[in-house]
């Protein structure tokens, strides 16, 4: 406490910039959720499972998450290697010690997801399948080949969600990776939609099948890509590098994309829009650089790395007359405006 008082009289004014910084965007986030709501427009807001090392949510409760007696995480969060990632991924967030948070009624993460609802009309769980097993890796160890499955908090973290803020959840399950029928069946005991990636249709890929629109169920939220992977004309013009695939897997993966969409690969971006704005999926997310027809350059975000992600921004003048005007027309024509 003593440390804490010295560190805020020294820093009082850095605090209060902060403060004052988050206090004026609070205000403004509330304006532009009014506005949306008179618009008839709901937002969807992103929760991830894992926090990072320096969060304010591991430095207040040390004792929730896996930490050595320094605070250091004895082991750290990922997933295994799959069609994409030939190594896997290794984040480095500290894991949860879920036998603790169920202790006191996982009210702190409970906290978190009505926390976020207070922003936003919906939540996407990011890492769902982590709530049943997640991917356990030695702090020490250098990649994420070296962890192993461990049964997580499942229903009972999830009917916690539901005493605090109803059923049905407002949730959106991020579905994706090594899907098990477990993982499956814990989605639609609490009735959460699952998600669907155009990108990761057409190859090798276990959930390939599933994300093809023909297979689509009602209660899938359809991609044509997210954040984590590269764009849809970074992956239509790029290789193998990064994945397991080899240039002959790549090619396939191509000449079937041309085939099930009957497309001469031609503004492949706006053929992947119009194939998930006319699925039966109740819901279609398109990524900006999507609609902007951007490469690999735009890409938002390369899992697993540090610096250089986050980063890209779209520009109103970007939107200002033909992307903005071509979507509005697939989205009158299948219904979705």
């Amino acid at each position: 406490p003593a440390a804490l008082d010295a560190a805020r009289a020294r820093h009082a004014d850095a605090i209060y910039a902060e403060e004052f910084a988050q206090w004026c965007f609070a205000r403004q986030w509330a304006e532009l959720r009014d506005h949306c709501r008179a618009l008839g427009i709901s937002l969807l807001g992103d929760l991830p499972l894992y926090l990072a090392h320096d969060s304010a949510e591991v430095w207040s409760r040390p004792d929730l998450f896996q930490l050595d007696a320094g605070g250091r995480p004895r082991a750290v969060a990922g997933v295994p290697p799959d069609y994409f990632s030939a190594t896997g991924q290794r984040w480095g967030n500290p894991l949860h010690d879920w036998a603790a948070a169920a202790r006191e009624g996982f009210r702190s993460f409970v906290a978190r997801v009505v926390g976020t609802l207070a922003l936003v009309d919906r939540v996407r769980i990011d890492h769902f399948r982590g709530l049943e097993a997640y991917w356990e890796i030695p702090a020490d160890a250098p990649a994420a080949t070296q962890g192993r499955w461990v049964p997580g908090p499942g229903a009972d973290l999830l009917a916690a969600l539901e005493r605090a803020i109803g059923a049905p959840l407002p949730l959106v399950a991020e579905n994706l990776g090594v899907i098990t029928p477990e993982v499956e069946a814990l989605r639609h005991r609490f009735r959460l939609p699952g998600m669907a990636l155009l990108q990761f249709a057409f190859g090798k890929d276990p959930q390939a099948p599933s994300f093809r629109p023909h297979a689509y169920a009602p209660d899938t939220v359809a991609y044509t890509g997210t954040h984590d992977n590269d764009t849809v004309m970074g992956w239509w013009r790029g290789g193998p590098e990064g994945s397991t695939r080899t240039a002959e897997d790549v090619a396939e993966e191509k000449a079937f994309a041309r085939a099930y969409l009957a497309t001469d690969g031609r503004e492949m971006n706006w053929t992947l829009i119009r194939a998930v704005l006319a699925s039966v999926a109740d819901d279609a997310v398109v990524p900006m650089q999507d609609v902007l027809g951007l490469g690999s350059e735009a890409r938002m975000n390369t899992p697993s790395t540090l610096g250089g992600n986050w980063s890209w921004r779209v520009r109103e003048e970007a939107l200002a007359r033909g992307p903005a005007e071509r979507l509005a027309e697939l989205a009158a024509l299948y219904g979705r405006a």
